[in-house]
């Protein structure tokens, strides 16, 4: 049982980004804190705000790494995501919700 977790996969999410100039810049950049996107693969019984498929963000220092036929995922309580980007508007756009 998950109770309040949701379990998230990093996998296609590459740390490197853009700058608004449209400079690359890499993932092994160190910089303040950062949060990250990951998509939802499962939760649990007790979350509310949250679906599967639904992308969200959190930090990265608040994770429990667990391995689950053999494929790397993080376990997240429901409380430490800061947002939710869900595509559950009637216009078909996504929403960002916090």
């Amino acid at each position: 049982m998950l109770h309040d977790r949701v379990l998230v996969s990093t996998e296609g999410e590459n740390g490197e980004r853009r700058s608004g100039g449209g400079i690359v810049i890499p993932a092994t950049v160190a910089m303040g804190r950062r949060l990250t996107w990951a998509k939802v693969v499962a939760v649990g019984s007790n979350v509310r705000t949250v679906k599967v498929s639904d992308r969200v963000l959190f930090d990265p220092e608040d994770r429990a790494e667990v391995e689950v036929r053999g494929k790397d995922y993080l376990l997240l309580r429901e409380r430490d995501l800061h947002a939710v980007a869900a595509e559950r508007l009637s216009d078909g756009k996504t929403g960002l919700y916090l």
